[in-house]
């Protein structure tokens, strides 16, 4: 036995695991409705050693990656995966659950991984979560690295830097992906279902919505945020001076140019005073409760450079509070806090900082972090100083020194804040003009009126942080995205446009372009992606193929479009995903299983069902599938919709049809059908008919395929109907659509010949 596990082990080292694809989908596809990377990988010679064969490789896996704990896999329980390696699965399932796991180490939502076998043995396709394409390919690779480290792994071999790796990734999610105060407005709109579009690679500048209904946010600033009230609340002096007039209650001060002036401006006010850069931020270079000529010079030197001037105030006695406003209305209030070390009689005041404040695992340099680490920056020396010591010196047993007046606004006091502030608060985000401002506010007691304790308010800042309020280091977190995303979207807006997605294996084209034609004339300013071109109404914006994700994306950014179109084959929801979340129309032409087969590893007639299902998968609640009703598939695939199903058929009598119409309940009176009888188009409800337009009126084309070219109309007059376009502008549409005329005689031997008798085809579909 022991000589056959050595040798194992010998064929084990001679494994290796390639990826041959790795691809991005970057919206709904056949796995799921989120963004995936999709990964084809060969595990050559380890399909013959699955994990419980490998010695020591469960101990090592879980011991570098222990919240693998976490992953439930098919038990779905607690420590399901870690069973299933215990157990033996094999590598594709195990990068799987690794590049998951490193993604959630580093700070990116990762939940959702599949791992399947494709006919050749050996390769396997590997999905994961990607919200960031890069992100995810980095772990990826890393995963792939840890996991041959964790088979390879022999006595005294160094151990794989998993710590190492998570930090690199670290980095990449920090540079990369949407802050937090970004990311809580983008989850609230998700829960809203509001979709959201990053429009950089990099930054936080995301777009809320579709099209013309959309909404444009940078952290904490909207669309709505007014560039001149920005600058106003640059200019602190200028913002002072609008709240004063306004009888908002602001400390008394004046902008000085010297640090001569900064003394005589201090004297004149009245000491204690605060020195401040006039457009300052993030309290950078602010000094307060100065009482000397030299604290008062030294401040104006630092914090001139900080800015563009110096303003010279009267301090206000009490604690600094954040109040944030959104809309008019206070939603969040945080309270700054002090921040002392004490002293054992050993150590420097710069130590005690570093083990008694900095310590906390809370404090960090990243906005993951509700609270800054302290740095001995000029502000601190100068408070330490001020109580006669260095940063070197040694405070006795039990001596308290101040390091900083005013910390980190992380306490939450939202539930304390007086009425009367909340809306001084109010009054002065509506003065300077922010739809979203954070109000800087001193106070002793938040919990009463400011003219009781001679309070005021001492900064109006545009874009405020929310992390404070989000994830305070004390009290409950507040839904600052909830308020902002409310402001944006009041009432039941959720920022679409009327979105039409279009697949099958025949007749996109054709559709897409019709149904377009028929929302233009609507009066919808309409834009169409399809194997034809890229259109803006009738205009053909670019020649070539543009039934692709990029171009889709593009007509969902452009804000001037009110309803869009898009054409979506099969290849490109398999290597691309669909641009948007959700569609109001979802259109499946019909299908024919060889046109599907052999390209991306799609070999059954279940698979083709996976990734056609996608396009009826993203129909809203409130939407409509309009789907092909000789299509047995189809059929099947109605079920799946969320929302209506419209079916469209040459043959009435078909037995789907007849099912369909007879479905209804109470007040309804039916399902909808679109169908043709005596060469006459048909819109029915139930049992009721309204004809639409005859056949012979209508320019198609005759020949081999004028039973497609029919059922193409068929499906956008469907999708018309599910859109709510009056039948009489469906009718002159499709009339007037193209340049040559079918005759009825010519088209209604068609249809029967290629279909045959009602009696024949019903045989067919049983």
């Amino acid at each position: 036995m022991l000589a056959c596990a050595n040798a194992n082990t010998d064929h084990i080292n001679r494994k290796d695991l390639k990826f041959l694809e790795v691809r991005h989908l970057n919206g709904p596809n056949m796995w799921t409705y989120y963004p995936v990377l999709e990964a084809v990988v060969d595990i050559g010679e380890l399909e013959d050693f699955p994990s419980n064969v490998i010695p020591g490789y469960y101990d090592r896996l879980s011991s570098w990656l222990p919240s693998l704990i976490e992953h439930r896999c098919s038990y779905e329980e607690r420590g399901g995966f870690l069973r299933r390696l215990e157990e033996g699965t094999w590598p594709g399932h195990i990068l799987e659950h690794v590049t998951l796991e490193l993604q959630n180490l580093a700070g990116m939502p990762a939940g959702f991984g599949r791992a399947r076998e494709t006919s050749i043995r050996g390769v396997y396709k590997v999905v994961v979560s990607a919200w960031d394409e890069h992100i995810a390919y980095s772990a990826l690779l890393a995963a792939r690295e840890l996991m041959l480290s964790a088979m390879e792994l022999q006595p005294g071999n160094k151990t794989y830097d998993v710590k190492g790796a998570i930090e690199r990734l670290r980095d990449m999610v920090d540079s990369l992906w949407l802050g937090p105060s970004t990311a809580c407005i983008v989850d609230a709109a998700a829960n809203r279902k509001i979709p959201a579009i990053r429009l950089l690679a990099k930054g936080n500048l995301v777009q809320l919505g579709y099209g013309a209904c959309s909404r444009r946010i940078w952290t904490a600033e909207t669309d709505c945020t007014p560039a001149i009230a920005e600058s106003i609340s640059r200019d602190k002096d200028l913002t002072k001076t609008l709240l004063r007039s306004c009888g908002v209650p602001v400390p008394e001060g004046r902008m000085v140019t010297s640090a001569e002036n900064a003394w005589q401006a201090a004297q004149d006010i009245g000491l204690p005073v605060v020195v401040k850069p006039c457009d300052g931020n993030h309290g950078r270079g602010v000094f307060i409760e100065l009482t000397t000529q030299q604290e008062v010079e030294s401040a104006y030197r630092v914090a001139v450079e900080e800015g563009d001037g110096v303003l010279v105030e009267r301090f206000i006695p009490g604690t600094e509070h954040r109040l944030l406003v959104v809309g008019g209305r206070l939603v969040a209030a945080s309270r700054g806090d002090s921040v002392s070390v004490t002293g054992d009689g050993k150590s420097t005041i710069a130590a005690l900082i570093s083990d008694q404040i900095n310590s906390d695992p809370r404090r960090g340099t990243t906005e993951h972090h509700p609270l800054n680490t302290i740095s001995l920056d000029s502000a601190a020396r100068m408070e330490i100083a001020r109580q006669g010591f260095t940063s070197n010196s040694i405070p006795t047993l039990n001596q308290k020194v101040l390091i900083q007046r005013n910390g980190n606004h992380a306490f939450d006091v939202t539930d304390e804040v007086h009425p009367s502030i909340a809306a001084t608060a109010a009054l002065a985000a509506r003065i300077v003009g922010l739809d979203i401002a954070g109000i800087d506010l001193v106070a002793t007691d938040i919990s009463r009126p400011l003219a009781e304790q001679g309070g005021a308010i001492v900064e109006v800042n545009a874009g405020p942080g929310l992390l404070m309020h989000i994830k305070p280091a004390v009290g409950i977190p507040r839904p600052v995205g909830e308020a902002i995303v409310d402001h944006l979207f009041p009432s039941d807006d959720d920022g679409r446009i009327p979105v039409v997605g279009i697949t099958g294996s025949y007749g996109k084209t054709t559709v897409a372009r019709l149904v377009a034609r028929l929302l233009i004339l609507s009066g919808k300013h309409t834009g169409l992606a399809c194997s034809d071109g890229f259109y803006l109404d009738h205009r053909q914006v670019q020649k070539g193929d543009h039934a692709k994700w990029e171009a889709a994306n593009r007509i969902l950014r452009n804000r001037s479009v009110e309803a869009a179109v898009f054409e979506n084959g099969s290849d490109i929801m398999l290597s691309e995903g669909l641009a948007y979340d959700r569609c109001q129309v979802g259109v499946v032409t019909n299908v024919e299983l060889t046109r599907h087969y052999g390209r991306y590893y799609i070999e059954t007639q279940e698979q083709v069902f996976k990734v056609l299902r996608t396009q009826v998968d993203v129909v809203l609640p409130g939407g409509t599938a309009v789907l092909n009703a000789r299509e047995p598939m189809l059929v099947e695939m109605a079920a799946l919709c969320d929302g209506e199903v419209i079916y469209f058929s040459l043959d009435p009598d078909l037995s789907s049809v007849v099912e369909h119409r007879a479905q209804g309940s109470g007040s309804v009176k039916g399902k909808r059908v679109v169908i043709v009888r005596g060469g006459e188009i048909l819109l029915a409800t139930g049992s009721d008919e309204v004809s639409l337009a005859s056949l012979a009126s209508i320019p198609l084309p005759g020949g081999a395929h004028a039973v497609l070219e029919i059922e193409n109309l068929l499906a956008a007059v469907g999708a018309a109907w599910a859109l709510g376009i009056p039948p009489a502008l469906i009718r002159a549409g499709i009339e007037t659509s193209a340049p040559f005329k079918l005759q009825a005689s010519s088209c209604m031997n068609d249809i029967c010949q290629a279909s045959g008798s009602n009696e024949k085809r019903r045989r067919n579909h049983q």
